[in-house]
């Protein structure tokens, strides 16, 4: 083997210009591989990061809506085989039972989702319709009452605050932190005070403490964030009313199945993340396939390069393969020598392409990319996952080697005794 090595390594020199343009082919596809992967895959978790971040894995609540059943069908049903012939019922214009969109046994469900281990985290909100009272406009708003800690903690509110801090929203008491595109409609800043109408009529000044930007403009000209306390207080509703329980879980995958499970275990409403965003992540998704789709054609393109050289090789190197034969190389001798060539070439380009990769990778992770929408964001996103590094060494590997395979091939068929008879 070593004695091979040295022939494919003399056969590299005696063609150096070619074996160089053949290890900058494999050294640029991979080094697009790497840096357009670790692009496209950052972008994704930036606007995954978008829905994600703020969004439960399993959300509990109560949604108001008719019941299956009206009252004249349960009569039929309890009196069915004695007076009542066989009859359907039209019922139209069915409206929801009256009832209140609060979680009945809140605080036991979030006992229980405490002890179980599946739970890293567990969070109540209280969500209240308002009418924010600009002059004579009023503006229409959701204030989230939330308990902040949890949601710094786990749901990194305090990342799209561009203004204020959120513990002064969990202190202070008629605190409140608004929307940007809110904000910006009335002329809100740090310190003011908004006048908040509730849906009953009820009317209440808060102090804004903060400024929140998710980067989804019209969630941030609705959406405002309170003191779970503050919002009970605005209602009028006692410390256990809440309209939401948020779950956060160790195992994100496991989140469909939970949600169908604790439906039906407390008889609520259950939402989870996969369901919630299934549009949002089949676009993730789409990006990512496009991104693997480009990366190996380039791959696949730099190893018709080395095909087409090592064929070229071949032919102009007819002479000393008939040599090796006659001197006692057998034909899997050659086959070897041509493999260790192409495999040469292909390992010095994955080495210098992978080099280039993360070069590439660190100059646009350090490119400033700035933009209203999206506060908390600098530079355009990169990941650096090392599987990236990987598939494009592997697959570079690969495709050097199918590459050399055919020509090398062929250089095991060659006849000495015709070659030499041709000379």
């Amino acid at each position: 083997m070593k004695l091979l090595l040295t022939i494919a390594l003399t056969l590299l020199r005696a063609k150096l210009r070619q074996s160089i343009v053949a290890a900058v082919g494999v050294m640029f596809s991979i080094t697009m591989f790497v840096a357009l992967l670790g692009f496209m895959n950052g972008l994704n978790d930036l606007l995954d990061g978008l829905i994600l971040n703020r969004t439960p894995h399993v959300r509990l609540y109560n949604e108001l809506q008719a019941s299956p059943k009206q009252p004249i069908d349960v009569d039929y049903e309890e009196h069915v085989g004695t007076d009542f012939p066989p009859t359907h019922h039209f019922v139209r214009s069915v409206k929801p039972k009256d009832d209140l969109p609060r979680l009945r046994n809140a605080e036991a469900i979030m006992q229980a989702m405490e002890r179980d281990p599946r739970v890293m985290a567990v969070s109540p909100r209280l969500v209240a319709q308002v009418f924010f009272n600009v002059g004579t406009v009023d503006l229409n708003g959701q204030v989230n009452g939330i308990d902040v800690v949890q949601e710094i903690r786990h749901y990194r509110f305090a990342d799209y605050l561009t203004q204020g801090d959120p513990h002064d929203l969990a202190t202070g008491n008629n605190t409140i932190v608004l929307g940007k595109g809110l904000a910006d409609m009335m002329a809100a800043d740090i310190g003011e005070t908004v006048q908040v109408t509730t849906a009953a009529g009820d009317r209440a000044l808060l102090r804004v403490v903060g400024i929140f930007q998710s980067g989804i403009a019209d969630y941030d000209k609705v959406q405002c964030y309170a003191n779970i306390k503050t919002v009970q207080k605005l209602l009028a509703r006692p410390g256990s009313y809440y309209t939401d329980i948020n779950l956060k879980l160790h195992d994100l995958t496991a989140a469909p199945a939970m949600a169908r499970e604790l439906a039906a275990r407390f008889k609520v409403d259950a939402v989870d993340v996969q369901t919630a965003n299934a549009q949002f992540e089949t676009g993730s998704d789409v990006r990512s396939i496009i991104s693997y789709a480009v990366g190996v054609v380039l791959l696949i393109v730099a190893g018709f390069g080395i095909y087409n050289i090592l064929n070229m090789m071949i032919y102009e190197k007819l002479d000393a393969i008939a040599i090796l034969k006659a001197t006692g190389f057998s034909g899997s001798d050659v086959r070897r020598i041509f493999l260790l060539l192409s495999m040469i070439i292909g390992l010095v380009g994955g080495v210098t392409g992978l080099l280039g990769g993360f070069t590439m990778q660190t100059v646009i992770d350090n490119v400033p990319f700035e933009t209203a929408a999206l506060p908390t964001t600098k530079t355009f996103p990169i990941d650096y996952d090392p599987k990236y590094y990987i598939i494009a060494v592997s697959f570079a590997l690969l495709t050097t080697w199918i590459a050399g395979w055919f020509p090398a091939r062929k250089a095991a068929q060659v006849d000495p005794v015709e070659i030499i008879r041709g000379k």
